[in-house]
């Protein structure tokens, strides 16, 4: 191991000393996620939230290329500290530290490997200190230089729906693609008597209290951007009433989206916002094991895209700024972006292709059901996948796409559920448990639903999203597009320091939160009130 700008750095785990990201310095090396050993082979380090199975098929996939390629034994060592958001937090925390010591940022690592697209974006930016009145800034990212004829062989015309397969400046390029629904376990919702979930709506239904999983969007950028889905589709105040109602029928909130998917096969959780490759991936793993133990016909686990409310998403891979290893980065990123390296996405493990013949191998022991971004492997081998989904067939662009909502996902979702979750789940009883409640009802149902006034005045405000204080004394709705643009500039990008909306010492996204979380206390109690009075004889209502 080795010292780097006066810091021990050591994989798999954070800096102790500065807190910083934990990264790797050669000759460790991480073999199918085993232990460590010494070595001399040349060795490439990549920091990653993939899955043990992804970073075994991918490392041993590409040390095979590389020995067939260019006659080199190589060696990939991997550093997995988190997911996606808390690896973009830890690299900028790092990345300011080198500023502000004069260090060069980086050099501890050579590839950033998974995550979505959003994270990528946002890390391609230039990170800024003030040092002493002098500004210094760096990207954390590098851009890779291919040639416009090898990009558009790989991406023909570069896009998934509206979005973007690579970054335009070479910053990021998608590896393969990620869909975002529903994973369920049939037996649990059966037993329920619920039937296998459709539409995100699905998961409102009262049926479902306390047997929902949901992950932390301020942990996990998938979840974010499943949930971003939920209000660009449905928009800002349907979207948000039906999050609050799968957030009202968890059992718990975990801090990674891989982490739903295994509740839900385990029967701790009958369904949840899950990936789609770790909701086809688990199904798979499920179905392995109970084929080993001679169990026939077990297929519990199910998994659902909405359709035509979901996103496919690129999951980009990146130079990170000062790698040791660059030149070898790049072969890497060329492996993933060849045929051979796209295979091990869909083909079925143990499938030897025929290499000589333009058919490519399968990953060696785990099928690891992602979608691969080459366009033209599934003009070519659709037939050798695990898993006939054409993503390009069934991509859709957003209408009116609005940027300012994604931003809102995790301070909003902290102040209305994980902030209060006890009061949150009482509030949602009250309302469930009303007499006037659609005892029917599978879906949606809003105030505007129901007859009974009591009952619409607790979904009135069970529903009701904040107004945010402006600079200039007055209020600023969230409802509408202008409002969330401007609340996301000044309050949660800090525009609008200095103005006395929040302490000096203070956090304005913490103490946006926490105001944000004050109104929801107000209305969840309100809702609880209502439901303490005596109700009048069901009047009945109609299901949304």
């Amino acid at each position: 191991m080795s010292e780097h700008a006066g810091g021990t750095r050591r994989i798999g785990g954070i800096l102790v000393a500065t807190g910083l990201v934990a990264l790797v310095a050669v000759p460790v090396v991480v073999r199918d996620g085993g232990g460590l050993t010494e070595s001399s082979t040349r060795q490439l380090v990549i920091l990653s939230p993939h899955n043990e199975q992804i970073r075994t098929e991918m490392g041993r996939g590409f040390a095979a290329w590389h020995e067939e390629r260019f006659g080199e034994a190589v060696t990939v060592a991997w550093s997995t500290p988190g997911g996606t958001s808390e690896i973009r937090k830890m690299l900028v925390a790092s990345a300011e530290a080198d500023l502000r010591e004069g260090r060069p940022v980086g050099g501890n690592a050579d590839l950033l490997f998974g995550g979505g697209s959003y994270e990528f974006n946002q890390l391609s930016r230039p990170v800024e200190v003030d040092v002493d009145g002098e500004t210094r800034a760096a990207t954390i990212l590098e851009p890779i230089d291919f040639s416009p004829a090898f990009l558009e062989e790989v991406y023909g015309d570069g896009r998934v729906g509206d979005e973007p397969l690579y970054s335009a400046e070479g910053m990021w390029f998608g590896v393969a693609l990620s869909g975002f629904g529903i994973v369920y376990n049939r037996e649990i919702l059966e037993s329920l008597k619920v039937p296998a979930p459709e539409v995100w709506a699905d998961l409102c239904t009262p049926k479902l209290r306390t047997w929902l999983v949901l992950a932390n969007p301020g942990q996990s950028g998938s979840v974010t951007t499943a949930m971003e889905a939920i209000l660009q589709r449905r928009g800002w105040d349907e979207g948000w009433a039906i999050l609050r109602r799968m957030a009202a029928n968890s059992r718990s909130f975990v801090s990674s989206a891989s982490k739903a998917p295994i509740e839900v096969s385990l029967g701790e959780a009958a369904a949840g916002l899950c990936i789609d490759f770790y909701g086809r991936y688990q199904a798979q793993a499920l179905a392995d094991a109970a084929e080993a133990l001679g169990v026939p016909g077990l297929d519990r686990l199910g998994y659902v895209d909405p359709p035509g409310q979901t996103v496919i998403d690129p999951d980009p891979i990146a130079l990170l700024r000062g790698a040791p290893e660059a030149a070898l980065a790049r072969r890497f990123v060329e492996f993933c972006l060849s045929e051979q390296g796209q295979a091990l996405w869909q083909f079925h493990a143990g499938f030897e292709g025929d290499p000589a013949n333009g058919v490519p191998r399968g990953p060696e022991r785990f099928e690891l059901r992602r979608m691969p971004v080459r366009r033209d492997l599934y003009a070519k081998h659709a037939a050798l996948m695990v898993d006939r989904v054409d993503p390009y067939a069934v991509a859709s662009g957003v209408p009116d796409y609005d940027r300012s909502m994604r931003a809102f996902i995790a301070p909003i979702f902290a102040a209305f559920a994980i902030d209060r979750a006890p009061l949150l789940r009482k509030a949602w009883d009250a309302i469930v448990d009303h007499p006037a409640y659609p005892r029917d009802a599978r879906g949606l149902v809003l105030a505007e639903d129901v007859a009974d006034p009591q009952l619409r005045a607790m979904l009135e405000n069970f529903d009701a999203m904040p107004e945010v204080a402006g600079p200039d004394g007055g209020v600023i709705g969230l409802a509408v597009r202008d409002g969330r643009s401007l609340v996301k500039a000044g309050w949660l990008r800090g525009v609008w320091d200095g103005k006395g909306l929040w302490p000096p010492d203070a956090s304005p996204t913490t103490e946006f939160r926490r105001r944000v979380g004050t109104f929801f206390d107000d209305r969840y109690r309100e809702v609880i009130e209502l439901g303490s009075h005596e109700a009048p004889p069901a009047t009945g209502g109609s299901s949304g």
